[in-house]
């Protein structure tokens, strides 16, 4: 059954709107939302994974700014859509993390099936936030660390080599809840 959650910036500004849902295929994020982290934007985003939650499209668009459209093949190669380029500075991941919303989070965690206290050190494709766009809108290389806490509702995310941590509470589906001190997910019905 699909999911459609709501995210505020930990502030209580900007939101976000995204729907998780299955097909036999696969898994999807799309979102849109308008944030408020180093700066003002808007955006909407699709990730689309295989059925083993490997990241096979993502697509990105900053109202009034770049856009970008890349694929995987699922097992760590990656290319440029719009360029038709390979993008082998990619080479072995198999997550995205989109720096402007927590649901590309979910990705790893489900991904990975941690037990308690077990952690695992990944290399992911990151999204940059509309303020560290450079020259080219693509991914970036970027190591991160998982470690279960809670089996199945507590992980806790550490960014390397960049010393930046959260512990992160998600739902049944995996969907962060609360992402100190970035995001919090708005409880109540706003469809």
């Amino acid at each position: 059954m699909p999911a459609i959650v709501h995210w505020r910036d930990w502030n209580g500004e900007g939101l976000e709107r995204c729907l998780f849902s299955e097909t036999a295929e696969g898994f999807t994020l799309e979102g849109v939302l308008i944030g408020t982290r180093e700066g003002h934007y808007g955006a909407h985003y699709l990730v689309r994974t295989d059925a083993h939650f490997h990241t096979r499209q993502v697509r990105v668009a900053y109202l009034g700014g770049p856009c970008l459209e890349v694929e995987a093949d699922g097992q760590g190669r990656w290319w440029d859509r719009l360029s038709g380029e390979p993008l082998s500075s990619l080479d072995g991941c198999l997550d995205i993390d989109i720096g402007v919303t927590p649901a590309t989070n979910t990705l790893p965690i489900r991904r990975l099936k941690l037990v308690a206290q077990a952690s695992a050190e990944i290399e992911v494709a990151y999204i940059p936030l509309p303020s560290e766009v450079t020259a080219q809108f693509v991914p970036h290389r970027e190591r991160q660390r998982y470690t279960c806490l809670v089996t199945g509702s507590r992980y806790r995310y550490d960014g390397i080599p960049g010393g930046f941590f959260a512990e992160l509470n998600v739902d049944p589906h995996g969907l962060v809840l609360d992402y100190p001190p970035m995001f919090c997910r708005v409880q109540g019905d706003l469809r």
